[in-house]
Parts: structure tokens; C-alpha cells; sequence
């Protein structure tokens, strides 16, 4: 069935932005593989009017990436490497010039086509017709059978669970290892994971705790986050992230540089299905900007080869390497549940737990040491900002992994 989900780790790349196509993107998937992923997501690859979610042709790759040629040989690359595909399906909308009859369209009280979201551009479907549920079905299936695994939903939230539910159920008869992961951006994550039938939602509630609770020197907010996520859990499989090509990079949401390898420690020892955003691992910055184009700054193009990446990056890479190895070492943690230990608002100790198997993530914000009061016997630090290697003890604006 599905057992591949409990292992996978995301490279989320947006190809429009990536430059050069599939062909450069075969090019980097040994970076993937040595970064330590063994999932390829990918932004919108079909044809469209612009950035690849204003879709006009579900069945057509967008030219400015490639062929089927070249489609297959990235899926080809990725097979030979083990490594999953995730593909982004736009089916809240699509693009004025997509051609259908007008009864897939979405209407408006005076007859006109109704648009997302104030968007002149982007073309609701009506989900109540059963001809946009067979089309989206008929879509998901042949991308399935050219090689990809996994769909993205993009704007799952503005489209009805009963179709998703409908829809994903068709698709599961005879493509069982098929895995779905919903875009929510806030809201009643578990209700709407049990009423859609998708096996994941994007967790944005938990990507936005994690940057503000070390921005504002608030742990608190992040205990609550991760409570919220373990009731997740119960109804399906977070992906879970700190960075994505809708939002600000990362390294430029935190106030202080020294806290991103406390972002990346809570990412990946927290129950979910993570995922990284291409340049994210390279230290990149950038900052999404409400505005015509806004979104270019967290989009941009990477070099031909590794050659082109600044020499600042490489550590950033080997910290988040480090990281996956460590998450890869504890799959278990994809299930995991994680309650706060000890929390003030610069410091806590997260324990992250499956049965047997526990690891307990230690941050401190303050700019003094910070002693915690946990019981570390048995416990040894496995990662760390630094070469810190006691247990209890955190420098100032430290972190560091313990396990038994």
C-alpha cells in the first residue's frame, strides 16, 4: 500500500522558477539524494497562461519545462534513484483560455464566470458537476501511470471533501499506493481529513508556531502547535515544513540567523511527512510580497550546476543533512506524538515519542545557558548546534537532539 510515506522525505522544487527545465532539474537529483531525500515535489508542470496555476491543458506538460521526453527521463532519473514524485494538481481553477463547456465553470449571480479568490485570471470549476469529478480523476490517474506517486491538491480548501472524497476513493481502486496531501491553510484540520478522505493536509498552523514562537521568545505557542498536531495525527499524515514557494524563505522569517537550526530540530522530530523547500538547504533568502510578481523572490532560478551555489550555503546543507540522516534514522517519528516536557518562553524540551521510541529536542533562545530539569539518564546528545555534549545543558541560543 503506502508503507513508502512513513520514510519520505520532500525536495519541493517550483520548476517554473527552477530554470532550464526538466532537463536541469534530472541534473540535480543526486544533490536530492545526497541532501538526503527520496521524494521529488513539484510545483505546477502543466501547461498554463503563467506561473503554472492558472492551468489550461491537465494533460499537456507546460513547453517552457519540456516534452514528455524530458518527463520521462526526470521520472526515470528519479526511479533509478529511489526517489517518490509528488505532482501539483490544480483543480480549484484554471486558466481563462482552459476550454470546457460552461457548465464546468462556476457562476456568478449575474451569469458571469466566478474567479479565486478576486483573481480575474484564475477560473473557478463548478464541483457539483460529475463531468469536472471524471475529469479530475481521468487527470490524476495518467499522471499516476507516467510515474508520479503522490498529488498535492492545491486549494483543497476551496473545494467541497465529498468531491475530494469521491474523487480519491475512484482513483485508490486500482492505484492503492497513491498518496494525497491537501492544501489547508487554517481551519478544522481534522474534520476536513475525515470528511475529503485525503491521507494529509498541509500543516501551515505549525509552520507559522515554529518561526513566531523563536521570533517572539514564545514557546508557548509552539507547545500549543504541536498539540494541535499530534489531534492531526489521529485523522491522517501532516506535511510538515518550514519553508514553500508561498511564503517567505525561512532564513529571512527569523529575526535571529542563529535560530534556524532550531526551526529545522523541531521539523524533523515531530510527527508528519516533512518536506524541504529547494534553497531553503542553501541558506537562501527571499520575501514574499503582496503584489503583482511578489511571489519571483521565493521562486528564483537555480544555477546549471552545484558549482553556481554560494560557498556561504554549504553549511546550511550539511546542517539539514545532518538532520534528515537523523530523522531517517528514527522513521517512527513520521507517527509521532510530541508534548512539551519542560517550557518556559526562551526554553523547552520536546518529547517526541512512538511506544518505545523517544527523542527529546532541547532549545534555548535566551542568551544565558539554560539547565533543564528533565531526567537524562540513558540519554545521550546525538545532534547539536555545536560540539555540546551535555545532556541537560544548552548553550545560549543552542539546540540539541537526545536520545537513549
Amino acid at each position: 500500500m503506502r508503507e513508502w510515506v512513513d520514510h519520505v522525505i520532500w525536495w519541493h522544487v517550483y520548476p517554473l522558477g527552477f530554470g532550464g527545465g526538466f532537463r536541469r532539474l534530472t541534473g540535480w537529483l543526486d544533490y536530492a539524494v545526497e541532501l538526503g531525500a527520496n521524494g521529488l515535489q513539484l510545483g505546477p508542470v502543466f501547461a498554463s497562461e503563467s506561473h503554472g496555476y492558472d492551468t489550461t491543458d491537465h494533460f499537456r506538460l507546460d513547453p517552457r519545462l519540456g516534452d514528455d521526453a524530458d518527463f520521462d527521463a526526470l521520472i526515470a532519473g528519479c526511479r533509478e534513484r529511489g526517489l517518490q514524485v509528488m505532482l501539483d494538481g490544480v483543480f480549484n481553477h484554471v486558466g481563462r483560455s482552459f476550454q470546457a463547456p460552461e457548465h464546468w465553470f462556476k457562476h456568478t449571480a449575474t451569469g458571469e464566470r466566478a474567479v479565486f479568490e478576486g483573481h480575474g485570471a484564475l477560473i473557478e470549476l463548478n464541483h457539483d458537476e460529475p463531468e469536472v469529478l471524471n475529469h479530475v480523476v481521468r487527470v490524476m490517474e495518467h499522471w499516476l501511470d507516467r510515474g508520479a506517486t503522490a498529488w498535492r491538491l492545491d486549494v483543497a480548501y476551496g473545494v467541497p471533501p465529498a468531491f475530494w472524497k469521491a474523487a480519491v476513493g475512484r482513483v485508490r481502486q486500482n492505484r492503492p499506493e497513491a498518496w494525497f496531501t491537501g492544501e489547508i491553510i487554517q481551519g478544522d484540520y481534522v474534520t476536513f481529513l475525515r470528511d475529503s478522505g485525503l491521507d494529509s493536509i498541509t500543516q501551515y498552523e505549525l509552520w507559522k508556531a515554529i518561526w513566531s514562537s523563536l521570533n517572539d521568545g514564545n514557546f508557548y505557542e509552539l507547545a500549543w502547535a504541536l498539540k494541535r498536531n499530534n489531534e492531526v495525527l489521529e485523522a491522517g499524515q501532516p506535511l510538515t515544513f518550514v519553508g514553500n514557494h508561498d511564503v517567505t524563505r525561512i532564513a529571512s522569517k527569523l529575526t535571529d540567523e542563529r535560530h534556524l537550526g532550531h526551526a529545522l530540530a523541531v521539523l524533523f522530530t515531530v510527527g508528519g511527512v516533512p518536506s524541504v523547500y529547494y534553497g531553503d538547504e542553501q541558506g537562501f533568502r527571499g520575501v514574499k510580497e503582496d503584489r503583482e510578481g511578489g511571489d519571483d523572490a521565493v521562486r528564483p532560478a537555480f544555477p546549471e550546476s552545484r558549482d553556481g551555489l554560494a560557498p556561504y550555503g554549504w553549511p546550511v546543507f550539511d546542517l539539514h543533512k545532518r538532520l534528515i540522516g537523523l530523522r531517517r534514522r528514527h522513521a517512527w517519528l513520521v507517527r509521532a506524538r510530541t508534548t512539551a516536557e519542560h517550557l518556559t518562553n526562551t526554553a523547552a524540551a520536546l518529547v517526541s515519542t512512538d511506544g518505545a521510541d523517544r527523542l527529546i529536542t532541547l532549545l534555548n533562545v535566551g542568551d544565558e545557558p539554560y539547565d533543564f530539569p528533565i531526567d537524562t539518564a540513558g540519554l545521550r546528545v546525538v545532534e547539536s548546534h555545536d560540539d555540546n555534549r551535555s545532556p541537560a545543558t544548552v548553550p545560549p541560543h543552542g539546540w540539541s537532539i537526545l536520545a537513549g
